[in-house]
């Protein structure tokens, strides 16, 4: 079984800034893909960046274009964990987020296997 844990979540103004941690444990993550994704009340879950666990930790990611540029996605292997820093934040932003691991990738949240509780970040103008 996989657990995955989001904390970081909180209420900011726009402008402000705000990294999310998600911590994984169960099995081995060497062959996962570990994604994030949001959910604003009565939107679809909408893919934000996704980043391959194997390999050095400092590892490039993949993103939506709504968010190229304003948001990085990196992680630990050591520490199985993976942060979503997130910058200039504007009400829009305002969501659910969740991580997930999947063990195909893509931005599709059916290919996501595991997911986290989410946490909720609150974007005030």
């Amino acid at each position: 079984q996989v657990q995955l844990v989001e904390s970081g979540g909180g209420l900011v103004q726009a402008g402000d800034s705000l990294r999310l941690s998600c911590a994984a444990s169960g099995r081995t993550f060497s062959e996962y893909v570990m994604g994030w994704f949001r959910q604003a009340p009565g939107k679809e879950r909408e893919f934000l960046a996704h980043i391959t666990w194997s390999g050095w930790s400092g590892g490039s990611g993949y993103y939506a274009e709504s968010v190229k540029g304003r948001f990085t996605i990196s992680k630990d292997n050591a520490k199985k964990m993976v942060y979503l820093q997130m910058n200039s934040l504007s009400p829009e932003d305002t969501a659910v987020y969740y991580c997930a691991a999947s063990s195909t990738g893509g931005t599709s949240s059916r290919r996501y296997d595991y997911w986290g509780q989410g946490t909720q970040v609150t974007v005030s103008s």
